[in-house]
């Protein structure tokens, strides 16, 4: 986060990076802020030690520059913690809090510190205290709603500071240092100005400028619309802009009426646009999302973009891709405006055009990963240009950079308790893209989330068989994450849903879900149970290909328990069921498990006849890997059985296998722990 010239809950000013030269004023309240790092708190005048880190508060309305004066602070003070700054946004453009454990959880990335996806709000502010016990931070707190969002962040240090920055004070925590904004004094007021009009307009009138500085009080999100809407009409005079002021009245704050002003003097396209920004998920445009919010083309979405930063009435973010945000300030504002000039049915077509847009950007996302599937090229190749990535680079860059928005529209998509056809592909579309880029580790915490917002939906509604599907997804994320004991609890309600809604889907993957993850709890008794439970319901619906792999899960679950002879009788019926159902692969791998548990049995002859038939059957596939794997299990063999002569044969044929086979693949390490190996996660099939 870089500092702002002057914050107004989310506007930069245009055309100025934020360095230390542009922060204006508030020397008095940096002053006081520095003196009270040293000042001594209650707790040291009664002499006992500091329990905690003390805070200092910076409150004030959003739009009054509490933000830019926070980091202008943190930029003074920061050298004196080693450790560095945390940031951390407690609170949406819209107003909405932060849920704690989101705040905690982006900490901890922060510093390092991976968290199980499923942990608790306090588990999470443990794990974050423990984190900062040892080290000297600074931690900036912004947008925080009120006193329990900070005091569950508030490290158990003294050797840590806290800058909170908030609308009001924060009652509850003790020995807080509160610092209260007003507007900015009339020398700060009029450089701002400045910075949009130059200095002509100011010097040539300046009682003019005075008194457009105390029409907008002081107040910085005001004063920079002012400027905007001057330096977008430089042969206006200041005193042009007082007197439409002025005929606006005296109704709202100075923000409300310098926003109806700018609004009213917009294009009717670009103020239509402006308004929809209202919807735009977590405050976050891109020209995709304004696009589809007007209905306009993208490049012309772009421009107006743009128009509305030179305006004040955006903020670029910094990303790879062009991104904006909506100021917090202006979020009501905007709100206001779209429910007085829009109708209702219109707001909710323009949110339906986005969140579908969105919809089909997630699928390209996706599909560029995908490009040995000929169906996802002709897919990929199907959409408009603009809706394509050039690259799979350039998706995962966008799937970064629009992760807080895509995240805000899957909470936005069910925020009216629905799950409607778009809401459901809208999240299926983000699971399969962030694990398609991320992978299933890599995405654990957006995924539970995600799954968690389907889940309190189908809570809500009474929808079985969504709570099913939701639960099996948060089960699958714990399984995947080394969480099984929650995942077998996750599956086993999933169980009671699928049954609830006569789903036999969801009640045979649940079923063979809690097997897997038994047998992830080395429970190998009850694995083979309920892998036979879903074998028999595969069975029932004449599932033949579901029913030949149950057969290997229970096969596996009998070798891990010593049971080889029925392990055996697994594994033969399951390379049956494979060949019956023509998948030459399949079978392969069954036999070659056979030929493993054999080994175990202490039949090597019947293990190395069994490992000669899976080759075979190998080479039927086309799977090479397999087939070196197969070799080297052979040349073992050959060993326990006295021949080391054959055995060096088949050794030397895998390496040739090895040497055709492509470099970036290990096949011993991938057949061996994927097909040979079997032992999955509860969340396989």
């Amino acid at each position: 986060m870089t500092d702002q010239a002057v914050d107004t809950g989310g506007v930069q000013l245009s055309g100025h990076a934020a360095t230390e030269g542009h922060f204006l004023g508030r020397t008095r309240e940096l002053k006081e802020l520095r003196a009270d790092i040293e000042r001594a708190g209650l707790d040291t005048l009664s002499g006992k030690k500091a329990p905690r880190a003390r805070v200092l508060l910076i409150a004030g309305r959003p739009g009054s520059g509490r933000t830019a004066l926070a980091e202008e602070f943190v930029r003074q003070v920061a050298e004196r913690y080693r450790d560095g700054v945390l940031r951390v946004r407690l609170g949406e453009p819209d107003g909405t809090p932060v849920p704690v454990e989101r705040a905690a959880r982006e900490l901890l990335a922060a510093l390092g510190r991976p968290v199980p996806p499923g942990a608790g709000e306090e588990d999470l502010s443990a794990t974050l205290r423990e984190a900062l016990a040892e080290r000297r931070v600074l931690l900036l707190l912004d947008d925080a709603a009120g006193a329990d969002q900070v005091d569950a962040l508030l490290p158990d240090t003294p050797e840590c500071l806290v800058v909170a920055v908030s609308a009001g004070p924060l009652t509850g925590i003790s020995d807080v240092r509160p610092c209260t904004l007003g507007g900015l004094d009339t020398k700060s007021a009029l450089d701002l100005l400045t910075r949009h009009t130059g200095s002509v307009r100011i010097t040539v009138d300046p009682r003019s400028a005075e008194g457009l500085v105390e029409a907008c009080q002081g107040h910085p999100a005001a004063l920079i619309l002012a400027g905007g809407w001057l330096a977008a009409r430089p042969k206006s005079a200041v005193a042009d802009l007082a007197k439409q002021l002025h005929a606006e009245g005296g109704d709202g704050s100075p923000l409300s009426r310098i926003f109806r002003l700018v609004h009213a003097t917009l294009p009717s396209a670009a103020a239509r646009i402006l308004r929809l920004l209202s919807l735009a998920p977590a405050g976050l445009v891109d020209p995709h999302t304004a696009s589809a919010l007007a209905g306009c083309s993208i490049g012309a979405a772009r421009t107006t973009l743009d128009d509305f930063v030179a305006l004040g009435l955006l903020r670029t973010v910094a990303a790879p891709l062009p991104q904006y945000e909506v100021p917090g300030c202006l979020q009501p504002l905007l709100r206001t405006a779209a429910e007085t000039h829009e109708r209702p049915a219109e707001l909710q077509l323009a949110r339906a055009r986005m969140l579908e847009r969105t919809v089909r950007l997630l699928q390209s996302c996706r599909a560029i990963t995908e490009t040995d599937n000929p169906q996802a090229r002709e897919k990929l190749q199907g959409m408009p240009r603009a809706l394509r990535f050039a690259t799979p680079r350039a998706a995962a860059d966008w799937l970064r950079a629009r992760r807080p928005a895509l995240l805000a529209s899957a909470r936005l998509a069910v925020a009216d308790g629905e799950l409607d056809t778009l809401a459901r592909r809208l999240m299926s579309q983000l699971v399969r893209a962030m694990v398609a880029h991320f992978g299933t580790q890599g995405a654990a915490p957006d995924l539970y989330g995600i799954h968690q917002l389907v889940l309190d939906v189908a809570e809500r509604r009474d929808l079985p068989r969504e709570k099913a599907a939701a639960l099996l997804n948060l089960a699958d994320v714990d399984a995947r994450t080394g969480r099984t004991a929650e995942a077998l609890v996750r599956y086993r309600a999933a169980l009671d849903a699928g049954r609830e809604a006569n789903d036999p889907y969801a009640t045979g993957r649940a079923m063979e879900s809690v097997g897997g993850a038994h047998l992830e709890l080395a429970d190998y008794d009850r694995a083979a149970d309920w892998f036979g439970r879903a074998l028999a319901q595969r069975q029932a619906r004449d599932e033949r290909a579901d029913a030949a792999r149950l057969y290997g899960r229970i096969a596996t679950a009998h070798t891990y328990a010593g049971r080889y002879g029925e392990a055996q009788r697994g594994w033969r019926a399951a390379a049956a069921g494979h060949r019956k159902n023509g998948d030459v692969a399949a079978a392969a791998r069954a036999l070659s498990e056979l030929a493993r548990v054999q080994e175990y049995a202490g039949r090597p002859e019947e293990s190395l006849r069994t490992c000669q038939e899976a080759v075979e059957w190998a080479g039927r596939a086309d799977d090479t890997r397999l087939q070196a794997a197969l070799q080297l299990r052979l040349a073992d063999t050959l060993e326990h059985l006295d021949d080391p002569a054959a055995a060096r044969l088949h050794r030397a044929a895998a390496e040739r296998i090895l040497e055709e086979s492509p470099p970036d693949r290990d096949p011993e390490s991938e057949h061996g722990a994927n097909a040979c190996e079997i032992r999955s996660t509860p969340a396989e099939g």
